[in-house]
């Protein structure tokens, strides 16, 4: 770093004071360090803020926050969630999850530096000190990355790797903006971070059975006594603050809906099940499971989406142009479509179906090559090589019979 940062905790009136800053200045930087090991949600620890300096000169005014002592952080909040005020954040889904749930406020007008430099022509995945290196020519340390934020008192090396994780947070993103402004792609990277303020870590528990990795092995019975087991583990897990896999793992969970033992003596046969499990948790398993088997079966969904061998051929084709419109304008591939995503593409398009919704055909990425790659598909136009070696879009010529 290029100057000495804090290497405090911030007090109260330092809180207030930085929050006047910001929202005289209606920006604010912020990152934060939190612990996921050994819990059912991550404990936030510490929040790292930036805010302009009165001085006006390039280096940010930090503070770190400590999110497990006494300070009141509502007026953070309240700043969160104020729509005139620009958040900053690199790499920022988990953190605005975790904040929204700990501080329970909205976090709007968000700056997003990695998903920004997508449409700068860097990685969508760039990380925030390769970032900064490419971008300001800046360099940070990562010596703290993997250490106990949940241990009291912080280390000196800990309050300086957290705070130049947001030293020159607001730089960046200055810098950006720039280039993004000049490119006219400011607009798409808004409305792209835009995206974030939905990010979520809360967990609906009757729906996350459907990720039980054999879920489509399962009849419609099972099915339904796997989501029966799959909400009781999860609601377990939440009141006890504790990993879902160390409830009852996967396996024994599908293997549970499977054979849908009704006594203690069927729990303990299930592989995966640790006796101290059984005599803790099997009656709860099997009243769980005699749920499952009162309710109403769950019918396999036939995925209307899914790809068949004769749309490989055609997925390629889209990835081209995707690919192609990418380069062109100077975009990370990866923002405009997943492989998932032109799969149900070219799906819909064989079948005739509507449009899927999916993200080529909104708002930016459809005036990109959403409305070119459905012309495409259907047949009204055809890729060539131009004579520059990329890719063109022309008119499709219609097939001629020959004799």
């Amino acid at each position: 770093m290029d100057r000495e940062v804090l290497t405090g905790l911030a007090t109260p009136a330092e809180v207030l004071d930085a929050v006047a800053v910001a929202r005289a200045n209606r920006r604010l930087g912020i990152d934060t360090e939190f612990m996921s090991e050994g819990r059912y949600r991550a404990l936030l620890c510490l929040v790292q803020i930036a805010v302009p300096n009165a001085d006006g000169d390039q280096a940010s005014r930090i503070l770190l926050l400590d999110a497990l002592g006494e300070v009141d952080f509502s007026p953070v909040a309240q700043l969160l969630g104020d729509a005139a005020i620009e958040i900053v954040l690199h790499a920022g889904r988990q953190d605005v999850a975790i904040l929204k749930r700990v501080w329970k406020t909205e976090i709007n007008n968000i700056f997003d530096t990695q998903l920004a430099a997508g449409f700068a022509g860097a990685s969508a995945q760039t990380g925030y000190g390769n970032l900064l290196s490419a971008v300001l020519g800046r360099r940070v340390g990562k010596s703290a990355s993997y250490t106990r934020w949940d241990a009291r008192p912080l280390t000196s090396e800990q309050l300086r790797y957290a705070a130049e994780d947001v030293a020159h947070l607001l730089e960046l993103a200055d810098e950006l903006q720039r280039r993004l402004r000049e490119s006219g792609r400011l607009e798409w990277a808004r409305e792209e971070c835009r995206r974030l303020q939905s990010a979520t870590d809360e967990r609906d528990p009757y729906l996350v059975w459907e990720r039980l990795p054999r879920i489509g092995q399962l009849d419609p019975r099972s099915r339904a006594v796997a989501r029966e087991l799959a909400a009781w583990r999860e609601q377990t897990a939440a009141s006890e603050d504790r990993p879902v896999g160390s409830v009852v793992a996967d396996p024994p969970l599908d293997e549970l809906a499977k054979r849908q033992p009704s006594n203690l003596r069927g729990i303990e046969q299930t592989r995966g099940i640790h006796p101290s499990t059984v005599r803790k948790r099997g009656e709860e398993l099997i009243a769980a499971i005699a749920r499952g088997r009162e309710a109403p079966p769950i019918p396999r969904e036939q995925a209307r989406w899914r790809s068949e061998a004769e749309d490989a051929p055609l997925i390629a084709l889209a990835e081209a142009l995707l690919r192609a419109r990418a380069l062109e304008a100077g975009l990370a591939y990866e923002l405009i479509a997943s492989r998932s995503e032109l799969e149900m593409i070219v799906a819909a398009a064989r079948r005739g179906d509507p449009e899927p919704d999916v993200r080529p055909f909104t708002g930016w990425r459809r005036k990109l090559v959403g409305r070119d790659l459905r012309e495409l598909l259907f047949g009204r136009s055809a890729i060539a090589v131009g004579p520059d070696r990329r890719l063109l879009l022309t008119t499709a010529q219609p097939p001629t019979s020959s004799t």
